[in-house]
């Protein structure tokens, strides 16, 4: 893929970069009452076993604000908290160490609040995630483009980004989301003309885990292949942690994650040996995190497994009796099958503590 990054501002939500040239963040949302602590922290911890950059959160009444100072104590990601209306709410979360404020402003009851609040994420170097969706667009923006479409949701993007650029406020990212493919591109692609802030991609009210994972794949990727996007959401009408699976599975399909492991399997033929849909579920299961990048290959045969994932940096190839381990299509020596996956994590993991990742191995 001929690769060019849209340039963008820097901002940091906690210590996490969004935009210039930072890696791509892949965030999601708890679908716990926030303060109900433990379980939200329970949920947290679950999605960054996968991989979890950023995490965001609703914060509905001032227990949900208080809430956050206890549960960043058991995370390990920034926080976004999630207001609507309440600009006291999005006061009381910043306080309690919310590392990010989405709000829509044009939900905020007045001006005078809306400074109130902008002065101190200002001061605090909060930033603020301007959210433009289908159902936060003004009745008069609806009005005068004719409804919801491309261009009301970009007039209403461009109003909240320019209602905080007049009170002094530049701390900004932006989400301009449909749940239509094409509105959300258009969208997208015209605002990143217009304005330099990085901006979150999502394809909102995408659906259940197979038909929004490939709703999402589709916008977010057409985005992302045009350079355009330095964090996502996939949202699904599933568990949180599937979210942040399919947004890095996203990333990796387009060689745009910084990190993992990047698998590589055939579709299974006669010539399979074994059982390849049975090794590479227990491979899903077991998968490591890792520090480095790394291809992974499980191929189902030794006639065209090696070959054809000649470019892995270490895989398995099925053969009748035993199944082959190999580097860069090279075989080093032979497992059994009922132990192979263990083997192959094992030698991941050895690689990845030698510091060998892609295009390292010779």
């Amino acid at each position: 893929m001929n690769y060019k990054r849209r340039k963008t501002k820097r901002i940091y939500v906690g210590d996490v970069p969004i935009g210039g040239d930072a890696p791509i963040s892949v965030q999601t949302m708890t679908n716990t009452i926030t303060s109900d602590i433990d379980n939200t922290v329970s949920q947290v911890l679950e999605c960054e076993k996968y991989g979890l950059d950023l995490v965001r959160m609703a914060v509905n009444n001032k227990e949900d604000a208080i809430s956050l100072k206890s549960i960043k104590k058991h995370i390990h990601v920034p926080i976004i908290a999630d207001i609507q209306y309440d600009y006291r709410l999005a006061m009381w979360a910043a306080e309690n160490g919310a590392d990010c404020i989405r709000i829509n402003p044009g939900n905020m009851k007045s001006k005078t609040e809306l400074r109130e609040l902008v002065n101190f994420l200002n001061e605090e170097n909060i930033p603020i995630r301007v959210g433009v969706n289908s159902g936060s667009i003004s009745m008069d923006i609806i009005d005068k483009f004719g409804g919801v479409n491309e261009k009301s949701l970009i007039a209403s993007a461009i109003n909240e980004v320019e209602s905080l650029e007049e009170m002094g406020f530049t701390n900004i990212k932006v989400a301009i989301k449909s749940s239509d493919i094409f509105t959300t591109y258009n969208a997208y692609k015209a605002f990143a003309d217009m304005k330099d802030y990085p901006l979150h991609l999502g394809i909102t009210e995408a659906g259940s885990y197979d038909a929004g994972s490939i709703k999402s794949a589709i916008g977010i990727g057409m985005l992302l292949s045009d350079g355009i996007g330095d964090t996502i959401r996939v949202s699904l009408t599933d568990k949180p942690y599937k979210e942040v699976i399919v947004g890095n599975l996203i990333l990796k399909s387009l060689g745009l994650n910084s990190k993992g492991i990047n698998l590589i399997s055939c579709p299974t033929c006669a010539r399979t040996n074994g059982d390849m849909i049975a090794m590479v579920d227990e491979f899903n299961e077991k998968m490591p995190n890792i520090e480095g990048k790394m291809d992974v290959a499980i191929m189902g045969c030794h006639v065209n497994g090696p070959g054809e994932a000649r470019e892995a940096d270490v895989g398995i190839a099925l053969t009748k009796g035993m199944v082959n381990l190999f580097k860069k299509g090279k075989m080093i020596r032979k497992l059994e099958k009922n132990t192979a996956i263990d083997e192959l994590i094992d030698e991941i993991m050895k690689m990845d503590g030698e510091g060998i990742g892609r295009g390292d191995i010779k």
